[in-house]
């Protein structure tokens, strides 16, 4: 058997893991790339707290993939572990056996991925199998777990992960997508009830399922990834690590309270954050980037954050706190600008916008092509303009006549650089017997035109657009996406170098600023 694990072990030049396609947003499939970076951090993590001893070269420690799809960390942990253990364990046969059956864990999460992922560590679907280079297994699992398990519904939804009855109640012949560490209130007992003994695992590592289809489309999927990392703190390792989609920093949906309790976790080490996802995930979509991250159960102090920007290229990590704001700022060289700006201690422009559907009119609403005497309010709405009468306005009728500033509720989101945050058309002004549909936001009210001129003038600035960017990890604009946007007094024009002087940037933060935001001519002077 020495050879047939010699071969295993020895790589390979393609990778096959590096092109195997996605199945879908609760499958995305880690590039050994990444993967690799992440344990080259857990390694750094690990000597750190050891006094400088190396991780591969440690028999005894214990690593779990609670989410594991094409087996690429465990493939990768076995590796390092191969070489580092050379020493002590100088067979090879009896090297690999040690690893694959004392310390690399994995539970699957489809039946399909277990077996994908038992190929890519024991080289066999099968661990007991012929094929298998560990040859101590009494079954086909190995340490690779799969079951199949059903969701509990209370009424419609899943009451452990939330998913929809309507979609995953199929029966036995279709996947559950009920994954196992979030299937329980006890993620301990669990794992006994795997692997037939209680374990304690000294790292948790892997890439959860991002999201659930709850029947909308994927903007309006429920996130579960984060329901991977409480189960997993629960576990109780000495260091968990996993990559995530990056929307949790700002917003996701229904995700506030799980970014309060991980801004506010002193664990968290090190934030890697990929500003675009295809720095990270070549073939995927996910919006608002990724990052993954490092948290340490027994070394709490700041956090050491390193941007990875468009193109690939890492900036220089720095140490902060991630509790000193509400929301994760990504971008370190954006933190002492905005400090400069809160200390002013000022209103937020926050306060002037309005929520979504400012009239109460959905997307979808049209009025009459052309004005009549029965519709006489011109309604802006999703690539149309036509005519209502005050009887469709639902909510916020006495808006109808008054002057104010309409922004899209959809402009670009954090990726395309420099950022133009608004697109070309807006923020512009409308004037009384004007409304919109949800397709905007009411950005601001206005006394009369020129007030409202001065207005959109500001939300035009970059210094405005670049304090937006901090809070805006997706397209969608919302009344939070300004918390950090001071409300100046708007019965004057303001330029941006009027608002530099006003907070005091210095050069390099006015050249950090002018280079992230795009200068864009609005048209109109």
């Amino acid at each position: 058997m020495s050879e047939k694990a010699s071969f295993a072990l020895g790589g390979r030049n393609p990778d096959v893991l590096t092109c195997i396609a996605n199945l879908s947003n609760d499958e995305v499939f880690t590039p050994p790339e990444i993967a690799n970076r992440m344990l080259d951090t857990l390694a750094e993590a690990w000597s750190e707290s050891n006094g400088g001893a190396d991780i591969w070269s440690d028999k005894s420690v214990k690593f779990l993939d609670p989410c594991t799809k094409s087996g690429v960390f465990l493939r990768e942990i076995t590796l390092r572990l191969s070489k580092g253990l050379a020493h002590e364990i100088a067979d090879l046969d009896e090297r690999v056996n040690h690893i694959l059956t004392k310390q690399v864990f994995g539970i699957g999460i489809t039946k399909l991925t277990s077996l994908l992922a038992r190929r890519s560590v024991y080289c066999s679907k099968h661990a007991k199998g012929n094929h298998s280079i560990a040859k101590n297994f009494t079954n086909d699992s190995g340490n690779i777990w799969f079951e199949r398990l059903e969701h509990t519904w209370l009424e419609n939804r899943c009451s452990f992960c939330g998913a929809s009855r309507q979609l995953l109640d199929r029966g036995e012949s279709l996947e559950s997508h009920a994954y196992a560490l979030v299937h329980t209130h006890d993620p301990s007992k669990a794992i006994v009830n795997l692997f037939g003994a209680a374990m304690q695992f000294d790292v948790v590592i892997g890439n959860p399922p991002y999201q659930l289809q709850d029947g909308g489309h994927a903007a309006s999927a429920t996130p579960i990834y984060h329901k991977f990392i409480e189960q997993s703190i629960k576990l109780d390792p000495r260091f968990l690590v996993m990559v995530t989609p990056s929307r949790w920093f700002q917003g996701g949906r229904g995700l506030n309270d799980f970014r309060v309790r991980m801004l506010q976790d002193k664990r968290i080490r090190v934030i890697v954050d990929f500003i675009r996802d295809k720095d990270a995930f070549p073939s995927i979509n996910v919006n608002g980037g990724v990052n993954y991250f490092l948290w340490s159960r027994d070394d709490p102090g700041d956090c050491k954050v390193t941007t990875v920007d468009v193109g690939g290229q890492s900036c220089d990590p720095v140490c902060r706190s991630l509790s000193e704001f509400d929301v994760f700022v990504r971008r370190n060289e954006a933190v002492p600008i905005l400090r400069k700006v809160l200390a002013a201690n000022e209103p937020k422009f926050s306060r002037r916008v309005s929520s979504l559907k400012p009239f109460g009119l959905r997307t979808h609403f049209h009025g009459a092509k052309a004005k009549d005497n029965n519709a006489t309010i011109k309604l802006y709405g999703s690539g149309a303009i036509t005519w209502v009468s005050s009887k469709d306005i639902i909510t916020n009728n006495e808006w109808v006549h008054s002057w104010k500033v309409l922004i899209a509720a959809a402009t670009d989101g954090n990726e395309n650089f420099p950022l133009p945050i608004w697109d070309k058309s807006g923020p512009f002004v409308s004037g009384p017997n004007e409304a919109c549909t949800e397709t905007y936001l009411v950005a601001s009210l206005a006394q009369n035109l020129e007030h409202a001129i001065h207005i959109r003038n500001y939300i035009r600035t970059k210094f405005f657009r670049f304090l937006v960017s901090l809070r805006k990890i997706a397209q969608h604009n919302k009344a939070d996406n300004f918390l950090f946007v001071p409300d100046v007094p708007t019965d004057r024009t303001w330029t941006d170098r009027d608002l530099y002087e006003r907070y005091n940037l210095s050069p390099a933060e006015i050249l950090y600023i002018d280079t992230m935001i795009r200068t864009v001519d609005w048209g109109d002077g």
